[in-house]
């Protein structure tokens, strides 16, 4: 044993090194560890971020479309001569102006029902801050030749509305009169548009032009 006496300080010193590396192996790797959970929360809060604003590009993309096809087409968009209008004003100045066309024709209103904002508009999509969509759906009754007017009346209209659809069917007791149900889609900007002049409007060339995709 007496041997081996000189060999009790580099034992030691072995084991003192080994445990403060235990140690220190146990104090570092947690916070290694974190640092790397970090990192990669970091980089996956990159690739979301990313992911958003090309989402956004392409969204700001759509509206682009849309107001470059109004720009082009030869409709306009209604536009409230006041800021901050609530739904229920934009609504009301195109629905009374699509109710006076129905009266001044001698078309009655059996039925009238509305729908703020469809979710299927393109409209709605990618520019519901900056356009308000109503439909409009009602059930008439008409003769031929003043149903002609009313539809013609709402291709004259200076503003742009879609014709959803258009159903029509003879009276069974009288087949001079009919019975039509009429779907109409009615658009608004949701601020006054400083482009929009009423009284220059451009030439008009149908009311159910096709949405932009």
């Amino acid at each position: 044993m007496e041997k081996y006496k000189r060999f009790y300080g580099l034992i030691i010193f072995v084991a003192l090194t080994a445990a403060l590396g235990f140690i220190s192996y146990k104090l570092i790797m947690p916070k290694i560890t974190e640092k790397n959970n970090l990192q990669a929360e970091v980089e996956q809060q990159q690739q979301t971020l990313d992911k958003k604003n090309n989402e956004l590009a392409i969204v700001k993309q759509k509206i682009k479309k849309i107001k470059d096809s109004i720009t082009t087409s030869q409709k306009k968009i209604y536009s409230p001569i006041e800021s901050d209008l609530g739904n229920d004003t934009l609504f009301f100045t195109l629905y009374n102006d699509v109710i006076e066309m129905v009266h001044s024709n001698t078309v009655k209103i059996k039925s009238i029902s509305y729908k703020y904002n469809p979710e299927t508009d393109a409209f709605v999509k990618f520019g519901k801050d900056v356009y308000f969509v109503c439909d409009v759906d009602m059930e008439l009754v008409s003769n031929y030749v003043n149903l002609g007017k009313l539809i013609q009346d709402l291709y004259q209209y200076p503003y742009y509305i879609k014709i959803n659809s258009l159903e029509v069917k003879p009276y069974e007791k009288d087949k001079k009169i009919l019975i039509s149900k009429l779907s109409l889609r009615l658009y608004a900007h949701t601020e006054p548009s400083e482009e929009e002049n009423t009284s220059d409007a451009p030439a008009l060339n149908g009311a159910d032009t096709a949405l932009p995709q």
